[in-house]
């Protein structure tokens, strides 16, 4: 069994180290009265601990199974006493605690909580590998891109791993233009340089980055490329990718039956799909659906979450909690995507301009995401 090293002051002198089977051992003193020698007061005897368990775990302790590494909390792993005290949000409740020097903290405001608890939902941690997320629509013109976009963003705010969105658009796409531009690469330049790839630095230039820290990679910006991106192509982009990032968002075309869509949803581990708020957006997103089901993809509709865009024209004449209860009986859930002029122009998205909620909309999104993903993995 182990023994705890002892110090230079609490080395034995003359007395002799004796092994004891399951027992910890621990230093204690000798009376000097009850030793002749006059080396008494450097005698160390070895005593028994009360409480051996701060040294081993019996086995009947250690439950059905490794612990993951998620459990180790700070609420588990510290003493309320050695905790350092942080001050609580909201205003009434930091101006009560500065008043009182700090010895009375009423705790964070309703708002704080609940933003934190949101951070929590999309902060959840994966024990191993890489999930994918495709976002999807057969319709141009729904907001796609910016929902990937804005999945993105939140994502990466809110977790400390790397997410990356992937343009795999076959017509072009604008993925790239959403964030600021750093390099001209493109997928077809992963591709190109894969076997070249040896670690995240090669792989991180060849994408933009955005103040959130989500990462970008631009489609084939030529028309003539594009069509050569095909499922052979993506296969080499995804297991690049998988390589460095923990979540993989695909920012896929609006055909379906296009062959980039094979591997896509092959690994797909979660779903995104997009609809308008018109009364043919909404159909041809729920045609979707039934196409997901009816070519082996049940189970992945019924996990999807459906990203409800409120900006597109036609909204405001049609009952929207009705499209909304439509898509609650075929997917798990949906999220309203509402209309943000910092959105309408289509150009480079600054998160922290976003009105709050379009960025709450956005978060909730990635709470869903997330959970639906840890869910249907069981980790």
């Amino acid at each position: 069994m182990a023994r705890k090293k002892a110090t230079p002051e609490e080395e034995p002198v003359s007395s002799e180290m004796v092994e004891h089977d399951d027992v910890a051992l621990t230093h204690e003193s000798v009376d000097p009265s009850t030793v002749a020698s006059e080396d008494a007061q450097s005698i160390t005897v070895l005593m028994p601990a009360e409480d051996d368990s701060v040294y081993r775990r019996r086995a009947e302790d250690r439950g059905d199974g490794p612990e993951p590494s998620a459990m180790l909390t700070e609420d588990r792993l510290l003493e309320n006493d050695n905790r350092k005290g942080s001050a609580p949000e909201g205003f009434w409740q930091r101006l009560t605690y500065e008043a009182t020097f700090r010895k009375v903290n009423l705790g964070d405001s309703r708002a704080a909580r609940e933003r934190k608890a949101l951070d929590k939902r999309i902060a959840l941690s994966f024990e191993q590998g890489t999930r994918f997320v495709p976002v999807l629509t057969r319709k141009g013109g729904v907001g796609k891109t910016t929902v990937t976009t804005l999945l993105g963003m939140a994502m990466a705010e809110a977790r400390a791993d790397r997410i990356i969105a992937i343009d795999a658009n076959p017509d072009r796409g604008t993925l790239a233009e959403r964030v600021p531009k750093s390099t001209g690469a493109t997928v077809r330049d992963v591709v190109n340089l894969a076997a070249g790839i040896s670690g995240f630095t090669d792989f991180s230039e060849l994408v933009s980055k955005d103040a959130t820290r989500l990462h970008v990679l631009a489609s084939d910006t030529d028309p003539l490329l594009s069509e050569a991106f095909d499922e052979d192509d993506y296969n080499v982009v995804a297991d690049q990718a998988a390589r460095f990032y923990s979540i993989v968002l695909t920012d896929c075309g609006t055909g379906v039956v296009h062959s980039v869509m094979k591997p896509t949803l092959e690994r797909a581990d979660g779903l995104v799909i997009v609809s308008g708020g018109s009364i043919d957006e909404a159909r041809l997103a729920s045609e979707t659906l039934t196409w997901l089901e009816a070519n082996g993809y049940a189970e992945l509709a019924r996990n999807s979450i459906v990203a409800l865009n409120t900006a597109t024209q036609g909204t405001n004449v049609v009952k929207l909690d009705e499209i909304e209860q439509h898509f609650l009986s075929r997917a798990r859930d949906v999220v309203r995507i509402p209309y943000d002029p910092d959105l309408a122009a289509g150009s480079v998205i600054d998160w922290q301009r976003l009105n709050s909620y379009t960025r709450e909309a956005a978060r909730e999104l990635a709470a869903l995401v997330v959970e639906g993903m840890v869910e249907r993995t069981g980790t």
